[in-house]
């Protein structure tokens, strides 16, 4: 699972993809909540270290607290990707399918709490701030 936040500035995503050859693809995000489907063109991805790494800004921003899914997919439908298949097979030249390859498929988190797993305090906490712990007795019994 990938978590984000809430900003509107650039937020870099690091995936490790189905395949590493491309740098321009096309990102969806669908919120689970509100089941809204966002494009993003996604350009000059790069491969480092196992990983694909590239940066989006989320417009409009995420929602504190909803789950997104994440689909990342190759589109044929693009000149440029036809253009290389004609490098193979000068047959598929002009063919313009409708047809997507999906790249990496995930879950999405959205949140602003600091979240790191290694240490007990800062875990995520569904409730934080809306609560009080009270703590004006000790818990202390007398058995007769």
């Amino acid at each position: 699972m990938i978590i984000l936040n809430t900003s509107s500035s650039a937020q870099q995503l690091k995936v490790i993809p189905r395949s590493y050859e491309v740098q321009d693809f096309i990102m969806s995000i669908r919120d689970d909540s509100t089941n809204i489907t966002k494009l993003y063109t996604i350009l000059s991805a790069q491969a480092k270290e196992n990983y694909l790494i590239f940066a989006n800004i989320f417009n409009p921003a995420l929602i504190e607290g909803h789950f997104y899914d994440l689909s990342l997919f190759n589109n044929f439908n693009v000149w440029n990707t036809n253009y290389n298949f004609w490098q193979l097979d000068n047959g598929l030249w002009n063919v313009d399918e409708g047809r997507l390859q999906e790249i990496f498929k995930d879950k999405i988190f959205c949140t602003d709490q600091d979240i790191n797993q290694l240490q007990d305090s800062a875990f995520y906490k569904l409730n934080k701030g809306q609560y009080v712990e009270y703590n004006g007795f000790d818990n202390t019994y007398s058995v007769p």
